[in-house]
């Protein structure tokens, strides 16, 4: 009688680099910015100040004005979708000095020696964006509720998508930007704010365009975060299916694309 030889069966042992994927490398960067956000809560609150202040002290100068020349009597449903895309365009901008912090201690360095691959790096950043938008963008409704403000429910939550996807592609703008000029720190917050007032000016978010110039008026054409600021308004007075909603996602979606592609280009650039 023979023996039956028994062949082991190999056993593939698949190594944690093996299951990693693009994807969880962005969620591990994501987890990664959001932990300083849990850890201190405050500092969505504290981001709330300037829009608060917006809204307390120029709000009642446009009530005042409401008959002269405001597209909606409502005027809070006018100014508090300024005030979110506002609030977006101040908070995102500016991420890229949280860049700049982690390139002067070191932890930049450390992230770039780490298995995580260049794009999700800046991807999972950019994307951390959206919470502190939402959390921010909820509470400046929940604090004008008492004032009168009566925003469609479904076209806030349609907002709030809008100025997420509009976040992640200002957010990856800023940090392709600390990401440029990281010799030159003084360098970014003069690009910042030579661009800042310009575009918030030409989107129409403190006053309506539609009294000033022409060539105003032609150059906020080009401007995508007026079409954002347009759609904002609409959804939030219930029109959701007005051609400027498609418009404004339209507008977002594209920075969201051109921001990510320059910031992805930017970090493989700098990491060669």
């Amino acid at each position: 009688m023979t023996a039956a030889t028994l062949t082991p069966v190999p056993t593939t042992a698949t190594s944690p680099e093996a299951r990693r994927t693009w994807w969880s490398d962005v969620w591990l960067v994501l987890v990664r910015e959001l932990r300083p956000v849990a850890r201190e809560p405050f500092s969505v609150v504290f981001g709330l100040v300037q829009p608060l202040v917006f809204l307390a002290l120029f709000g009642p100068l446009l009530v005042g004005s409401a008959g002269g020349g405001l597209p909606t009597s409502d005027v809070w449903l006018w100014f508090v979708p300024s005030v979110l895309v506002m609030t977006t365009l101040f908070g995102t901008s500016t991420t890229g000095s949280n860049l700049q912090d982690e390139m002067a201690s070191g932890s930049y360095e450390r992230m770039l020696v780490t298995p995580l691959s260049r794009s999700s790096q800046i991807v999972g950043r950019a994307l951390k964006e959206v919470v502190p938008l939402v959390a921010q963008g909820l509470l400046v409704v929940l604090v004008m509720l008492p004032f009168g403000l009566r925003p469609d429910p479904v076209g806030v939550v349609v907002g709030f998508v809008l100025l997420a996807v509009l976040g992640v592609g200002l957010g990856a703008l800023s940090y392709a930007l600390a990401i440029a000029v990281r010799q030159q720190e003084w360098m970014f917050w003069a690009v910042q704010q030579t661009f800042l007032f310009p575009l918030m000016i030409l989107s129409g978010l403190l006053l309506p365009l539609e009294a000033g110039p022409r060539w105003m008026q032609v150059a906020s054409a080009a401007n995508p975060l007026r079409w954002v600021v347009d759609a904002e308004r609409a959804l939030f007075a219930g029109d959701l299916t007005a051609p400027v909603v498609a418009w404004g996602f339209v507008a977002a979606a594209a920075t969201a694309v051109v921001g990510l592609a320059v910031g992805v280009r930017a970090i493989l650039r700098a990491s060669r």
